[in-house]
């Protein structure tokens, strides 16, 4: 990457929102994940390693930053996809298994897309003056 676009992303990621940064960090994972397969088909190991290794941070740090007292039951079901797609993620990366990669790139699919809807109806509640109880503010309290 050059200078500029360097810049680019470092002013994105600092002027974003909690919720805004949390849907970059799903993008983040989906295509490390898009990465790793076509490393696979590619026959390119290095590669396959490193993306998977980017994506499973990513997951890792979803997992890490649950707060299961604040999210209950939500984030208890949260960190057992997370505990799965990594699972998943090491067996890929061990045995080049392509066909693992889908369901993990499918969950993390429906996930930046609820996340994603929950960040747009905590937007509209605050231009119109209105907060949800259940907005992506509170659910990504538990990240």
């Amino acid at each position: 990457m050059n200078a500029y676009s360097n810049q680019y992303q470092n002013n994105q990621v600092m002027t974003a929102s909690p919720e805004q940064i949390l849907i970059m960090l799903y993008d983040g994972a989906i295509r490390f994940v898009r990465q790793a397969k076509f490393a696979i088909e590619d026959n390119r190991a290095g590669d396959k390693a490193i993306a998977i290794s980017k994506a499973v941070a990513i997951i890792t740090e979803f997992s890490n930053t649950l707060d299961y007292e604040v999210g209950g039951e939500i984030a208890l079901d949260l960190g057992n996809l997370y505990d799965f797609m990594i699972r998943e993620l090491s067996a890929v990366n061990a045995r080049s298994e392509i066909e693992r990669l889908m369901p993990v790139e499918n969950i993390l699919l429906d996930l930046r897309e609820g996340f994603s809807g929950a960040a747009q109806i905590n937007q509209s509640g605050t231009q119109t003056g209105i907060k949800s109880e259940s907005t992506v503010g509170q659910v990504a309290v538990s990240f």
